[in-house]
């Protein structure tokens, strides 16, 4: 009988995809890559045609060793790698490496781990697609010119171990650009007007918001001009001029791509986007299912298609009628992908089977497992259904000239919300319309309700509104977003608190020199081009060697201004005040892990270090001591008292020593302005020029 060998990358497969196969298969596992780039140099060619000089990866000797051993047996080698391009380069790797040229190999690949989808490969095989490949090899190869060019220039301006990368500078430095737009956002006062009826017959009163006037909306800037409407409408007759009755259809979700999975598990399980990839990962592989044995429960786990194959769709179909009715059954029809890609090559996360239901499988499933698979479950089903239908009510009240609005939504059929619901609210929540009101119903106000609110500065970043920005400005791709994210937190330049990611001093000062010396690399048009560039090469329209080539020069040109501009700049320890307790040297400021600290000149004689405060050279507010610009435990910066605990003084803005003329609160610094610390107050005014020089900015 013949001999079979598959290959696959994780040995969590080997068991699932085993237990599918005859006696004559044997699988076994590379654990991921077996070649890669050498970490001690560049590893590329420059001056010949920037050939890629791969090395077997340290470790990798005895997996290599028994994999040869394996081939030597095998009458054919299939290569059953992921379906991607990290997956078709591994392949690619592995036959190299095994030296499989002119032998009986086959490429197969299955978007899920299922008996049906792993037979089906193997009566499909192919060769490996070198389009595939050389995406991966150009995109490996402008990471590490990236890499290997520019993390040795911030070693030498701030410390060693940093590091730069073409996703993850644009990524530090959208992170810093919404920081800047918060720090600089200035509260606007602005208010609402509710007035509120009683109706005749009804317990319950009717709640309207003043809209404007008979020419539009009008926006009430100040308490004034609220008082002064108020006023107006108080004694004036109310009437119902116009209700409009309609209905409105909210579409079903669509299934889930990478990025959209991380997103929600972020909002939904709390989970960072580390957490979610690995428990996919499982999922993915394959778990022990009571009486079923290593089952695959969803399918592929890095795409950015919302593809359904026939099969899946048709099995959702017979589902849905079965277990909901028919009414439920959704209206699909397909619909051409815009843009093309490796990724719609795959299908969107599902279930491998619909039938599996998240009750079956739970007791098999640890708690994270299982509400990951319900959350990816339950999304599934309900983008094969039927939209939600709501039957809308929109009235316009009017008092002299000015207008009143009140609406409300009544949902009178679920569709998919019986599987699935967002965490939005439905429109008109809190009203509860009478079927019957039209122009003839008396209104008598019962109240009318003025409340100050301020415009809210755009929120931090967290881990998911970062990847769903990332994705709308078309740069990395659903394998990039997690491993971008985590390496902004493994090296400082970015904290994590309650989800939101706040830069830290480190990451401030990386940015300043990414944005000052490599422009090109942090912009984000340009990374996003380099994507576009990449889907050409897999599409095989562009040359790999070409994108890198290209790329190149303009990288060398602007790595030796930046070597030049540096040598410049001798740079050397910041001498301080501040005298060592054991040795009686002046301290020197020193960049850490989380920034900077106070340490020892005499190092390594004496090892004495402090925390770092720098001086603003304001008075604090509360006490009349100075104020020092301190991080948090993670690193975050914020200034404080140099009193503290004794004085409580905390403020995320730098404050100012002018206090504020309209109710002598302390100011703060908001980009340009002094804005008044009391939002309440509100006051604002243009900040002096000369400010821009002082500590902390």
């Amino acid at each position: 009988m013949a001999k079979y060998l598959v290959i696959v990358e994780s040995p969590a497969k080997v068991k699932t995809i085993k237990k599918f196969l005859g006696k004559n298969y044997e699988v076994t596992a590379s654990n991921g890559h077996v070649r890669d780039l050498p970490k001690s140099q560049l590893g590329i060619d420059v001056e010949h045609d920037f050939e890629p000089k791969y090395i077997t990866i340290r470790g990798k000797g005895d997996i290599l060793a028994k994999l040869r051993r394996e081939v030597k047996k095998a009458d054919k080698v299939y290569l059953a790698t992921d379906p991607d391009r990290e997956g078709e380069a591994i392949s690619w790797h592995l036959a190299k490496a095994l030296k499989l040229e002119g032998k009986n190999v086959c490429r197969i690949s299955f978007n899920e781990i299922t008996k049906a989808a792993v037979k089906a490969s193997l009566k499909a095989p192919r060769e490996v697609n070198m389009d595939l490949v050389n995406a991966q090899q150009a995109r490996r190869m402008l990471d590490r010119i990236v890499g290997y060019k520019i993390s040795p220039l911030l070693w030498a301006k701030v410390k060693r171990g940093l590091s730069a990368g073409r996703v993850q500078s644009v990524a530090l430095r959208l992170i810093c650009d919404r920081e800047e737009e918060i720090n600089a956002f200035i509260p606007e006062e602005y208010w609402t007007l509710d007035a509120k009826f009683c109706i005749k017959g009804e317990k319950r009163p009717l709640t309207a918001k003043f809209y404007g006037d008979a020419s539009g909306k009008l926006h009430i800037a100040t308490q004034q001009e609220m008082e002064r409407i108020k006023q107006e409408v108080t004694g004036a007759p109310y009437q119902v001029l116009e209700v409009k009755k309609g209905e409105r259809q909210k579409k079903a979700p669509l299934p889930f791509t990478t990025s959209t999975l991380q997103q929600e598990a972020s909002k939904v399980l709390n989970f960072s986007l580390q957490k979610t990839m690995r428990i996919a990962q499982q999922l993915y592989e394959g778990v022990d299912i009571k009486g079923q044995g290593t089952v695959g429960l969803i399918t592929y786990l890095r795409t950015d298609s919302v593809r359904i194959s026939e099969e899946a769709a048709q099995a959702a179909k017979d589902y849905i009628a079965t277990a909901y009715g028919e009414a439920y059954v959704g209206m699909h029809t397909a619909k051409k992908q815009t843009a093309s890609n490796i990724q719609d090559a795959h299908e969107a996360i599902r279930p491998t089977d619909i039938a599996r239901t998240p009750v079956l499988v739970k007791e098999s499933l640890s708690r994270d497992q299982f509400r990951l698979y319900q959350l990816i479950w339950k999304r599934f089903v309900a983008s094969r259904m039927s939209e939600a239908v709501y039957e809308t009510t929109a009235v316009t009240i009017g008092a002299l000239r000015y207008r009143f609005h009140v609406s409300a939504s009544k949902l009178v059929f679920e569709g998919f919300r019986c599987v699935y619901t967002g965490d939005e609210d439905d429109k008109g929540e809190g009203n509860v319309l009478l079927q019957s009101i039209d122009q003839t119903t008396e209104l008598s106000l019962q109240e009318l309700d003025g409340k100050q609110h301020f415009t809210q500065p755009p929120a931090h970043y967290t881990e998911a509104s970062l990847v769903k920005v990332l994705e709308e400005l078309g740069i990395g791709r659903p394998s990039t977003y997690s491993p971008t994210i985590t390496t902004l937190l493994g090296r400082r330049y970015v904290v994590k608190e309650k989800k939101n990611l706040y830069i830290t001093e480190l990451g401030e000062v990386v940015n300043s020199i990414m944005k000052e010396s490599f422009p090109i690399i942090v912009d984000e048009h340009f990374t996003a081009n380099m994507e576009s560039l990449l889907d050409k090469v897999e599409e095989g329209s562009v040359s790999w060697k070409a994108v890198v080539s290209n790329f190149y020069p303009d990288l060398e040109e602007a790595v030796e201004t930046a070597e030049k501009d540096l040598e410049k700049v001798k740079i050397e320890d910041e001498v301080t005040d501040v005298l060592c307790e054991e040795c009686g040297n002046h301290m020197v400021v020193k960049y850490g892990p989380h920034g900077k600290f106070l340490a020892c000149p005499a190092f390594p004689e004496c090892r004495n270090t402090k925390p770092y405060l720098e001086k603003t050279g304001i008075r604090c507010p509360l006490c009349g001591k100075e104020v020092v610009l301190k991080k948090t435990k993670k690193g975050r910066k914020y200034f404080g008292c140099e009193n503290n605990p004794d004085c409580e003084f905390m403020s995320w803005q730098k404050p100012s020593d002018k206090p504020c003329p309209r109710c002598n609160s302390y100011m703060v610094e908001k980009g340009n302005k002094l804005a008044c610390s009391n939002e309440q107050c509100g006051y604002s005014e243009e900040r002096p020029k000369e400010m821009d020089k002082e500590i902390g900015k």
